[in-house]
């Protein structure tokens, strides 16, 4: 499958060495090709740092031309633009791995409202497109790594409004090792997912770690 993850911070290079791991053909798609692909011949990619060098950067509009699925791996509130310059085309479903985290004031908090959320203000913004919210609820190397976490055993949730584009996404989720997967309902429920990362960043303190996650007993 030809993947194309927009942008080249840590979570977009974390998920395409992960994807490429699984044998997918990865596109990185960035503002600046040049700068993309400085970062992906010097930082360290642990053990993914062997097949790094695979993966081609582009523009964002180059990465997404003909993609069977596009990850939006870009801050948040840069995600509009930055889908709007990959052109992508109708149909394609389109993993939404951001969050809208606002660090501007003294204390974190969402640049939504309780009655919206990024992934609803993307699929919105572009109605051909098949939204699907999942993996913005971890540290970037369990998303493609979950055994970094409890040796894997933790809940991932996945929120949309089409459940052809979830069902594939989640056996996306599947191949990288997430077994325990939540289809929490419509593209509205990313409020709540999206939501967790506000407690996700007050307890990185007190844990000292950014390796937890949630996990759902019942």
């Amino acid at each position: 499958m030809k993947i194309a993850v927009l942008g080249t911070g840590m979570v977009g290079r974390a998920v395409a060495v992960g994807l490429t791991g699984l044998g997918h053909d990865v596109v990185i798609g960035s503002r600046d090709p040049a700068e993309g692909r400085a970062k992906m011949e010097t930082e360290d990619f642990g053990t993914g740092s062997a097949i790094h060098g695979q993966i081609t950067v582009a523009t964002y509009a180059e990465a997404s031309q003909d993609a069977d699925l596009v990850v939006n791996a870009l801050h948040g509130r840069g995600s509009i633009a930055g889908i709007w310059a990959a052109r992508i085309s109708d149909d394609t479903v389109v993993l939404d791995v951001a969050n809208p985290l606002d660090f501007t004031g003294e204390l974190p908090t969402l640049f939504v409202g309780n009655d919206d959320s990024l992934g609803e203000q993307i699929q919105r913004e572009f109605p051909s497109l098949r939204v699907v919210k999942s993996l913005n609820t971890m540290t970037a190397e369990a998303m493609v790594d979950p055994t970094v976490i409890n040796g894997g055993d933790f809940t991932t949730f996945v929120s949309g409004n089409d459940d052809a584009a979830k069902a594939q996404v989640i056996s996306l989720l599947t191949a990288l090792g997430h077994h325990d997967v939540i289809d929490v309902g419509d593209i509205t429920t990313a409020r709540g997912t999206e939501a967790l990362m506000l407690a996700w960043i007050r307890l990185m303190g007190p844990i000292e770690s950014p390796y937890f996650t949630w996990k759902i007993a019942r």
